[in-house]
């Protein structure tokens, strides 16, 4: 069941890897607006299922505490990214609020029943080195003029990092919950746009299908996989993974000719990925230990 939950988990940062093409491919729609449309969007499988099942409702009964750690990490996250973006330069506040896979590992530590171990530790590290050479192509600049800036990026990275390791305490409460979770979280982003930007819509038909896949898969369905896989699965080696995001992200922005391809791509490729099988050690182990055993072999009752 780990393994499984764990797997489901990765399957939403392969989904977060497409975010970047597909806000490309979205138009000049504002952030706080495509952010209230994609999660609006985000939650109609959960309503339907609803409707369907109705008796499924019972389940969206949960404690305040679930709800406001909740809304706090699904809209915390993206309006402090927001912030970040306009008030510091787009690089260096990426690579800030990226440090939130870092803080996962190390921060599984204080959690009941999860041992820190050095491979996950260096396992983080490595995708980290990787994230930099991927997000870093052209250097960085920090100006203290853009502290604000990159004060809000890094209460990004805690903010998601922290409902991470928290909803891993509130295993008990169904992943259906993460449906209220972007309805709420849409509203807030709504109340922002209307306050903040100016409105503007999508204008062909593969702008629109691009905001669709959005709210259906990056936005969406990622949330639901991820809140699964952190409750149930290795959350150490969701966090050391979750650095792949970037690396995919820009392969494919490559693979349809946003990006060219060099020698740090590939560098990158190998710090990464070494560093999630790294940090998976203990996975692979387990996956070796559960192999059928001989009669003379097995433990005895």
């Amino acid at each position: 069941m780990k393994i499984k939950a764990t797997l489901i988990g990765f399957s939403a940062i392969l989904m977060w890897s497409f975010l970047a093409l597909m806000t490309a491919a979205s138009g000049k729609m504002p952030p706080f607006q495509l952010s209230a449309v994609c999660f609006a969007i985000g939650a109609l499988p959960g309503i339907v299922t609803f409707i369907l099942k109705p008796q499924r409702l019972q389940l969206l009964r949960q404690p305040a505490k679930v709800w406001i750690v909740g809304i706090a990490g699904l809209f915390g996250y993206h309006f402090l990214y927001f912030t970040a973006l306009r008030n510091a330069p787009a690089v260096e506040a990426g690579l800030i609020a990226y440090l939130w896979p870092l803080l996962i590992v190390f921060g599984s530590a204080l959690l009941p029943g999860e041992r820190l171990r050095w491979y996950h530790c260096a396992g983080a590290v490595a995708g980290l080195c990787g994230t930099v050479l991927i997000v870093g192509k052209n250097g960085f600049h920090f100006d203290p003029a853009y502290a604000f800036g990159y004060g809000a990026a890094f209460l990004c990275a805690f903010t998601w990092s922290g409902y991470s390791l928290i909803t891993r305490r509130f295993e008990a409460a169904s992943t259906d919950v993460v449906t209220g979770f972007c309805l709420a979280t849409s509203l807030l982003s709504l109340l922002c746009h209307l306050g903040l930007e100016e409105t503007i819509w999508p204008e062909s038909l593969s702008q629109w299908l691009a905001v669709i896949g959005l709210g259906l898969l990056p936005v969406g369905a990622a949330f639901y996989a991820w809140d699964f896989g952190v409750k149930n699965g290795d959350i150490q080696i969701l966090g050391a993974a979750s650095y792949a995001a970037p690396l995919l992200s820009t392969l494919i922005l490559i693979l349809f000719g946003f990006a060219e391809p060099d020698l740090r791509i590939a560098l990158a490729c190998a710090l990464i990925t070494g560093g999630a099988v790294l940090a998976a050690s203990d996975m692979f182990r387990r996956r070796k230990g559960t192999s059928p055993a001989a009669p003379s072999q097995r433990p005895q009752n």
